[in-house]
This record gives structure tokens, C-alpha cells and sequence, in this order.
């Protein structure tokens, strides 16, 4: 799959479609779960439930996140996809995780939700034509492209991954 182009996305996404920049999108995709295990692996419950700073997410409010944000851009590229062209509204990262109780969770039951949630996802991108890469619609107030949207999914679980390894660990 090729890149998107910048007029395929609202500029906000830039830092995430660069973060998948040299790489093959669906494989680099389909591995996150296991990456991501492995980044995790030896993290007790209770490390996952700390921050790297005040006011931050603890490591179980990013897992939390990346999956509801993953929801989020999967059911616009569904949507978008599938020739719906009704403009869906943006969301606020900050109520979601509060509202998650991600903390009350174990680190196996979350890392376990990502894995699923993406072999599911991986079945429904993987299957996507060439003209449904191409379609768009309105998400956030702004045009973006079925193509842009399956980079920027794979994108925004490399940052928090990337973050994840720098800042936490």
C-alpha cells in the first residue's frame, strides 16, 4: 500500500503517517501486538498502573487509549469505506481514558484486547480495494482519505509504542 499523500489528511495526523515512513504499513501493523508484548513483558500490574510524570497516563491509560483510538480511526475508515459520507465527529482523548478505568485492569487483559482488536482489524484493512483506499470523508471537520486513515492507525500505536519505550521503561 502507498503512502498518502498530504492532501489526504488534516496536518494534525503528519507525525503519525511519518511514524510508519520506510515501513511496510500491514506488516508493520500485524506485528504491533507482539511488539508491543514484548516491550511489556517483566511489567508488573503495578508499574503499569504508574506515570512517567505528573498528570500523565499510567502505562494501563495508554494501552487503554491506543485501543480506543484504534476504534475510533477504524470505524471512520469502515464508514468511509464503504462509500458513507456522513462527516463523523472528533473526539477528545482525555474524557475517554478517564472514563475507561483502564488502571482497574490487568496489563494481560489490555494487551489481550489489542491483539484481538487488531487481528480483527487487520482482516477488514487487508481486504480493502484500491478504490476504497482512495474513497474519503469528513472526520474532525476535515477531509481525509480511507489510505490516510489506515497509516495514521498504524501510526498513532508506533508513537504511543515509541513513547512507551523512551519514557516509561
Amino acid at each position: 500500500m502507498m503512502p498518502p499523500g498530504k492532501d489526504e489528511y488534516a496536518e494534525f495526523y503528519q507525525g503519525y503517517v511519518a511514524a510508519m515512513s520506510g515501513k511496510d504499513v500491514l506488516d508493520t501493523m500485524a506485528k504491533h501486538p507482539d511488539e508491543l508484548k514484548s516491550i511489556l513483558s517483566g511489567v508488573s500490574d503495578e508499574k503499569a498502573n504508574t506515570a512517567y510524570a505528573e498528570g500523565k497516563w499510567s502505562i494501563k491509560e495508554l494501552l487503554g487509549h491506543i485501543i480506543d483510538t484504534e476504534r475510533v480511526f477504524v470505524y471512520r475508515l469502515l464508514r468511509f469505506s464503504r462509500a458513507d459520507e456522513t462527516p463523523l465527529a472528533g473526539f477528545d482523548q482525555d474524557p475517554y481514558v478517564s472514563a475507561s478505568r483502564a488502571n482497574e485492569r490487568s496489563l494481560q487483559s489490555l494487551t489481550d484486547e489489542f491483539d484481538h482488536l487488531r487481528k480483527a482489524n487487520m482482516f477488514l484493512i487487508e481486504n480493502l480495494a484500491e478504490t476504497d483506499l482512495e474513497r474519503s470523508g469528513t472526520a474532525s471537520g476535515n477531509s481525509i482519505t480511507v489510505r490516510a486513515l489506515v497509516y495514521i492507525t498504524g501510526g498513532h500505536t508506533q508513537h504511543h509504542m515509541n513513547i512507551l519505550k523512551e519514557r516509561y521503561l
